[in-house]
């Protein structure tokens, strides 16, 4: 006979399959999908997600949550029949009619911004944002009701498990008490160094072959894999179909280079989770800040390292071409320049916290109602002028339409970026403590010892463990926030 976690299992096993089909034309629709198709794609993308909400929430899946409690499970069974109940409770508490509606809002809002961002155009986009945020809100407010949270809390832990607008505060309140002061004396230190830029132009099909040469050397499986361009870099498919996209500029080749970097970071994560589980909650990854953490981990912590950039140094000559910018000693200083700017997912590592702050202080209080999207420029403005001394008034371009999260209600992801790169940071720390020589070996080009650890400790754990505990059992404790200030000290302020 079929127990009822065995028939749970088959649940959602169907649904993953339905996800895969969803998440392959998401993709497409954000990088090869004709502008006239927006409309029919997003009709459809809709429907789909109602087809599987009516899924999940089948009344007949509360009664097997009830009998599965009585089956004999291992601990790994049972920690996904935590993760499936937890999905079924998450989207038992939306009505059929929010999913779609949300769902069309976003993908309306997502395609119009694509013309709206390079015409500045911050009056249409706000229309188009108006409608998901009142969806976004109403989804907030149910969740909230139900868990007892507040409505941004209600979205974060969609997101982050566990996590807390609380605990958010304070770890960002102490991140702010010191960051600019260190943020300041790198500026500084650096201002007395001569670091040349490099002139382009740069062909983007060698930036390309760069960055295909840049994802073999971090062992990204092209077998099931691929790169492509896109409005906005982002990793996306499933753990079988894993797809990457960058953006290209003639003149900037370091953008997409270390886009690349970061985005094989996500892809090697879902490259590498569980496949003994595949198809099942717990196969998936832990949380979007777990997720960020091996981007971050790829892009900062090994990526900017001077290690390996003196490893990678000739091949980003044979494709870009020599010139005095290039030089080594130019190269590594150039990556590791702190520069406040306007954009996000170009930003130093030192000044990205702020960008990832700014967003999250502006989405709390407005899933709270403490604001309206009117608001949003001139507060963006303020606060940009406060943490960067960037003054962003009529750039709305490159300032609040910048991001694509918020086009189709992701609100409660941004905080995810810089708990990431504090976990980035933890997990680095204690790399060097189980491998010694870590510096060396990536001077060498030997990085297989490193992605060892990763999968041993992290990516083939998928969903098995919460967040704390996947921490704990990596590095000795939970989150640390001051292993993160110590790599920063250590590479601004001492290096």
């Amino acid at each position: 006979m079929t127990s009822a976690y065995q028939e749970l299992c088959r649940t959602f096993q169907r649904l993953s399959r339905f996800g895969h089909l969803g998440a392959i034309v998401g993709v497409d629709m954000q990088t090869t999908m004709p502008p006239g198709g927006s409309q029919a794609r997003g009709e459809a993308l809709a429907e789909l997600s109602v087809f599987m909400h009516e899924t999940l929430t089948n009344p007949r899946l509360g009664s097997l949550f009830d009998a599965a409690q009585q089956d004999s499970l291992n601990d790994v069974e049972q920690a996904n029949l935590y993760e499936m109940q937890r999905a079924w409770q998450q989207a038992s508490l939306l009505p059929a009619s929010l999913v779609e509606a949300k769902s069309l809002a976003g993908s309306r809002c997502e395609h119009a911004w694509r013309q709206q961002r390079p015409a500045n155009d911050w009056q249409g986009f706000a229309t188009n944002l108006k409608e998901v945020v009142k969806l976004s809100r109403e989804e907030a407010q149910l969740r909230a009701d139900a868990l007892g949270v507040s409505r941004y809390d209600a979205l974060l832990d969609l997101y982050e498990p566990g996590m807390t607008s609380a605990q958010l505060d304070s770890t960002f309140g102490d991140l702010k008490s010191w960051l600019p002061e260190l943020l300041q004396q790198a500026v500084a230190r650096q201002q007395s160094r001569t670091i040349l830029q490099p002139v382009g132009p740069f062909a983007i099909e060698g930036q390309k072959q760069l960055g295909l040469r840049l994802m073999e050397t971090l062992g990204f499986d092209f077998h099931h894999g691929r790169l492509d361009v896109s409005a906005h870099p982002f990793c996306g498919g499933v753990p079988e179909d894993v797809r990457i996209t960058t953006r290209y500029s003639e003149n900037d080749f370091l953008s997409a280079m270390m886009g690349v970097i970061h985005e094989t970071g996500h892809a090697r994560y879902e490259q590498n989770l569980p496949q003994q589980w595949r198809g099942l909650p717990v196969a998936q990854a832990r949380s979007t800040a777990i997720h960020e953490s091996q981007s971050l981990f790829m892009e900062m912590q090994l990526g900017r390292s001077k290690a390996f950039l003196q490893r990678i140094h000739p091949q980003v000559v044979a494709l870009m071409g020599e010139q005095p910018a290039l030089e080594v000693h130019n190269f590594i200083p150039l990556t590791q320049r702190v520069q406040p700017g306007l954009i996000r997912v170009d930003a130093d590592e030192l000044s990205y916290p702020a960008h990832v702050i700014l967003r999250y202080e502006i989405e709390r209080a407005l899933i709270e109602g403490e604001i309206e999207v009117d608001d949003i420029p001139a507060l963006w403005d303020e606060k940009m002028q406060q943490s960067l001394g960037i003054d962003t008034r009529g750039n709305y371009r490159d300032g609040c339409m910048q991001d694509i999260h918020w086009t189709d209600g992701a609100f409660g992801y941004f905080p995810t970026y810089t708990l990431g790169a504090m976990y980035a940071a933890q997990l680095f720390h204690a790399v060097k403590q189980a491998i010694p020589q870590v510096e060396d070996l990536i001077q060498h080009g030997d990085l297989q010892p490193l992605f060892d650890w990763l999968k041993q400790n992290i990516w083939q754990h998928g969903s098995r463990f919460s967040t704390a505990q996947l921490l704990i059992n990596a590095t000795g404790e939970t989150l640390n926030p001051a292993y993160f200030r110590q790599h920063l000290e250590q590479r601004y302020l001492s290096e």
